[in-house]
């Protein structure tokens, strides 16, 4: 048998800078589930082909199942438990208001998938939203309040809903 040899990664999580003890073998899933007790990022596939993990890192949507902690070091990290932006917040409350879930599991990644879709672009086509939520899979088939959920969430509706 051989050590693991251990290091130290620093990076920005939800907004704070953090420090994980790790292994060369550490993937970031795992490192925010056990080391800092956010799962809301979730295990599915552990093949970065579901979406259940999805992260953002440096504001772009990406799988974390895969992905060495190390490849985080200096980098941002944004969990479904640190979405609290402006977007973020829309998105939640379109969630609820279209009654999206109904196991859940999928949601915080459909969720941070969206989000990062309506940072690049706040008004998104029906196309621009099925084409950009492809790669997060939804067991229960879901997928037509998502779409939704995305459309009633987009500034120009949120503050359209508002007025009336």
């Amino acid at each position: 048998m051989y050590a693991l040899e251990k290091s130290t990664v620093s990076f920005k999580l939800n907004g704070k800078e953090v420090h994980a003890k790790i292994d060369n073998q550490s993937i970031l899933l795992w490192t925010l589930r056990d080391q800092f007790a956010l799962t809301g990022t979730k295990f599915s596939c552990g093949m970065s082909q579901c979406g259940a993990c999805t992260i953002h890192l440096d504001g772009k949507a990406i799988r974390s199942c895969t992905l060495p902690t190390s490849a985080v070091k200096g980098k941002s990290v944004t969990t479904i438990e640190g979405l609290n932006h402006e977007v973020g917040t829309r998105l939640k409350e379109a969630w609820i208001n279209e009654q999206v879930p109904q196991c859940g599991y999928c949601q915080p990644g459909q969720i941070m998938q969206a989000s990062a879709l309506l940072q690049e672009n706040d008004n998104p086509s029906r196309e621009d939203i099925i084409e950009h939520m492809e790669g997060v899979l939804c067991r229960c088939g879901a997928y037509y309040r998502i779409i939704k959920a995305i459309q009633s969430s987009t500034k120009t509706a949120y503050h359209g809903s508002r007025s009336e």
